[in-house]
């Protein structure tokens, strides 16, 4: 059996109606950028579809729990993610997170007892440090906080070739040991920490609360038929 075609998806059950999705997507074809988007009807233009309706069900996921958490939206202002801590979430849930005040207010009320991995004085641990080209930029990042898939990608790859994995493409450049944490470690450490664990949330409440439907399947999702990405 499957989903009618004006679905979105479910919510907890409850049916989610496919038209802000069709809205958003004819705003992407019509917009600025449209000559950068995949032909209609491609398998790269099915992917888009799947992206942006997944960024759409995490905003209204997070809508929804900010309802249930009493959350005030308003405290939540515009953020511009930088390029570090938007490969660390994850395109879609950067996009949400980039577009969607209800989403930033639920990272606020989820992460706001995480604290930074202690560190030790007398036993610093050594931590490998990327250096990662991407389209938007370089950056430098930690592998453990980067998408499973991307960082498996990158470690696969010859230095230097771009790979395509968790919806980034990115290049590693080289790779360094930083043997002793500097005065700011607690607070590098702070961000990546907030952004797993928000990340893990998401990703628990996505499996439990939402029900997708055929086409609008995660772009990552080995089992649908565009996805041509299987790292």
């Amino acid at each position: 059996m499957t989903a009618g075609p004006a679905l979105l998806g479910l919510l907890d059950g409850r049916p989610l109606p496919r038209t802000e999705l069709d809205r958003r997507l004819a705003a992407l074809r019509t917009g600025p950028r449209s000559s950068a988007l995949p032909a209609p009807g491609s398998p790269e233009d099915r992917q888009l579809t799947r992206w942006v309706a997944q960024v759409l069900l995490t905003e209204a996921l997070c809508t929804a729990e900010a309802r249930v958490r009493r959350l005030d939206c308003a405290a939540a202002p515009p953020v511009r993610l930088d390029q570090r801590a938007a490969v660390e979430m994850g395109s879609i849930t950067a996009a949400a997170f980039e577009g969607c005040a209800a989403v930033r207010a639920v990272f606020a009320a989820v992460t706001a007892h995480v604290t930074a991995p202690p560190l030790d004085p007398h036993r610093p641990a050594p931590a490998t440090v990327w250096e990662l080209a991407t389209a938007d930029g370089d950056f430098e990042a930690d592998p453990e906080t980067l998408p499973v898939a991307l960082a498996a990608a990158l470690r696969a790859a010859p230095p230097g070739r771009r790979v395509t994995a968790a919806g980034w493409t990115a290049a590693l450049v080289s790779t360094r040991t930083r043997a002793v944490p500097g005065p700011d470690a607690a607070l590098d450490l702070l961000g990546p920490a907030r952004r797993l664990a928000f990340v893990r949330w998401l990703d628990h409440a996505r499996a439990h609360r939402l029900t997708l439907v055929p086409g609008l399947e995660h772009p990552g999702d080995p089992s649908q038929p565009d996805n041509h990405h299987r790292h």
